[in-house]
């Protein structure tokens, strides 16, 4: 994971700006020798901003980063002339991006639109001039507030994935298999377990010119929930998802059980994971005969189930029609 270019956690520090002082100047000209106060206000300080980019599919660009700062605004000056404000600090994130108090673990917000921006810190106020104290009793007041600090804090940002499809299953189900064939993404297919060390995406042509995302995800194994194996690192992903396409491979020994491992796999990690709706497909099953396939429908789990082939196409048309359809709430059934 080290050498990986997609990076879905940062931990960095940051600073807003602090506040311009306010101005204790009084007006002194040619003829008017003991004008009144005449002290601006000062600037803002800068905010620290987090703002979504669609543009961008990783937190890469952050990984180096560990410091953030916004300016301090100025302070304000003569004739009432308030200071310049700070220049805001704006940190650009893909979309799904979610942030955190480092130390409480709260979350501040996340960031799911193209140009969204979420104030992560707001720079500290602008002092007032000494203009805004004088009375009927003190005409010339010799004082003026200071701005107020900016906050600092470390924040956490972690990426979930915002794709239409979340393809869920264990390694070595073809989850990547399929994602190179029904889409342009080029994911890393071997025949060895967790072959798949980061989410891949792939956006799939539909009819009409119509097309939805697929995202493939690191393979789960029994107690991912607990942090085995890949563990927690990735099934934050799939909270993002419109569809969970589960995925099983035809040889597997009971797939009926499987079935319910990663079910439960993804109700321990977060029970709303359920309520989304849910596809079954059967890979591998270039070699079966429909007589077979008939004898394991018997087996299988109380769900819209598909039977594909990525190697020979078998229903892999079909399983694009299901997928439209739930996509496009013509067909809203979950199953248990």
């Amino acid at each position: 994971m080290g050498n990986s270019n997609f990076v879905d956690y940062v931990k960095i520090f940051c600073q807003s700006g602090k506040g311009g002082a306010g101005s204790a100047h009084f007006r002194r000209e040619k003829f008017i020798p003991k004008g009144g106060p005449d002290g601006g206000d000062g600037g803002r300080g800068g905010h620290v901003i987090l703002q979504g980019n669609s543009q961008l599919w990783t937190l890469l660009h952050l990984r180096y980063t560990k410091h953030i700062k916004a300016e301090h605004g100025e302070g304000g000056g003569r004739q009432r002339s308030t200071g310049a404000d700070g220049k805001d600090q704006i940190i650009e994130v893909p979309l799904g991006t979610v942030a955190k108090n480092a130390e409480t673990d709260e979350i501040m917000g996340e960031v799911t639109a193209h140009g969204q921006q979420l104030v992560l810190l707001q720079g500290g106020r602008g002092g007032l001039g000494n203009d805004h104290f004088k009375t009927s009793t003190n005409q010339a007041p010799k004082y003026a507030q200071p701005g107020e600090p900016g906050q600092e804090n470390w924040i956490i940002l972690e990426l979930k994935l915002l794709a239409d499809v979340g393809l869920v299953g264990f390694p070595n189900a073809g989850k990547s298999t399929l994602l190179s064939v029904i889409s342009a993404a080029k994911p890393e297919i071997a025949d060895y377990p967790f072959t798949t060390l980061r989410p891949n995406l792939g956006i799939v042509s539909y009819r009409d010119m119509r097309s939805f995302v697929v995202a493939d995800i690191p393979g789960i194994i029994e107690g991912a929930h607990e942090g085995k194996g890949l563990g927690l690192r990735f099934l934050r992903h799939i909270e993002r998802n419109s569809i969970l396409l589960f995925m099983i491979p035809a040889d597997a020994k009971n797939i009926r059980k499987e079935y319910s491992i990663l079910l439960n796999e993804l109700k321990q990690f977060n029970p709303e994971l359920l309520d989304k709706a849910r596809l079954l497909a059967i890979t591998k099953c270039d070699m079966l005969d429909d007589q077979l396939i008939k004898e394991m429908k018997r087996e299988i789990p109380k769900v819209k189930t598909i039977f594909i082939s990525s190697i020979s196409g078998l229903g892999i048309p079909q399983l694009k029609d299901e997928i439209w359809k739930l996509l496009n709430n013509t067909e809203q059934e979950l199953f248990d």
